[in-house]
């Protein structure tokens, strides 16, 4: 999936403010201004349009996880210069405290059957023998989900 679609998505998800998104990377140590931040939400055909990076996504997330579980001892972490689909459904799912019946009952909703030691798979690391890459339509489909749990009265 394209990064900016992600942001996008996850903003939508979640009903944050350009604003509220500041904070965010904020939270991560990364100050962005109001423009960088529309241009990364623009849509490919707008001229304003730019290209999130794996890293600016990855400060993304880490913020969120910052924002909603507290900050850590230390310094904030860095951010991943390439990102896959599975760190960013870790990340997701530890910024939201997610339990697997919890991701279960998000894929459920947007109409995707996955059983517990398919979930798994997604999160164990990439040696593991049982590792599973995640798909951009599981990811996607996740997003979705996360729309209909958090914002129930919206649809596309």
């Amino acid at each position: 999936m394209i990064n900016n679609d992600i942001l996008r998505r996850i903003r939508y998800a979640l009903d944050l403010s350009d604003s509220r998104m500041i904070e965010i990377f904020g939270r991560a140590g990364e100050q962005v201004t109001r423009n960088q931040v529309c241009d990364w939400l623009n849509r490919e055909d707008n001229p304003a349009y730019k290209k999130c990076s794996d890293a600016q996504l990855s400060v993304f997330l880490n913020g969120l996880i910052i924002d909603r579980r507290g900050p850590k001892d230390g310094p904030p972490p860095e951010p991943v210069l390439r990102l896959t689909n599975n760190m960013i459904f870790k990340k997701l799912r530890i910024a939201l405290n997610l339990k697997a019946e919890d991701i279960l009952e998000i894929m459920t909703l947007a109409g995707f059957k996955l059983s517990k030691h398919e979930l798994s798979s997604f999160f164990r690391k990439p040696d593991h023998k049982h590792y599973r890459e995640c798909k951009d339509q599981t990811l996607r489909r996740f997003l979705k989900g996360m729309q209909l749990k958090f914002r129930p009265n919206t649809e596309d």
